[in-house]
């Protein structure tokens, strides 16, 4: 695949499955082997790990979050976004009850791409910044 192809696997992956919550895009891209090497300890770093922090923690508490991507760099086989999450806190996060507050999470990623297949994440989501928005 060309580092094109894979910038356009992986807008399709941010709007389609993280915005979108399409699980046929997610099943179709994200390899059986996929490992994602930030996952927080004490959680699944295969799959698995990524379902549930979006369907079951994030998407709950965010339902109407929306992906903006600022950049976008390929090399190889990994890309790199940096990126936004907007959305509206409207069920309970890591605790902390619905608040209605609008919020912004800043995201930077790299995936890691093989025969189309996103094999490999390390990403950095900052969670401080999003729990000071919803405590302030």
């Amino acid at each position: 695949m060309t580092t094109e192809q894979n910038k356009v696997l992986v807008r399709r992956v941010n709007k389609e499955f993280i915005e979108g919550g399409n699980m046929n895009t997610f099943n179709e891209i994200f390899a059986d082997d996929f490992v994602n090497h930030t996952a927080p300890p004490d959680s699944p770093k295969n799959r698995d790990g990524v379902i549930y922090f979006f369907n079951h923690l994030l998407k709950p508490a965010f339902p109407d979050l929306s992906v903006e991507i600022h950049d976008m760099v390929a090399e190889g086989d990994k890309v790199t976004t940096r990126k936004s999450f907007h959305a509206t806190h409207t069920g309970e996060f890591f605790g902390v009850k619905p608040t209605s507050k609008k919020v912004v999470m800043e995201v930077i990623d790299i995936i890691e791409l093989r025969n189309g297949k996103y094999v490999g994440h390390w990403g950095i989501l900052d969670l401080h910044s999003l729990m000071a928005q919803l405590t302030s």
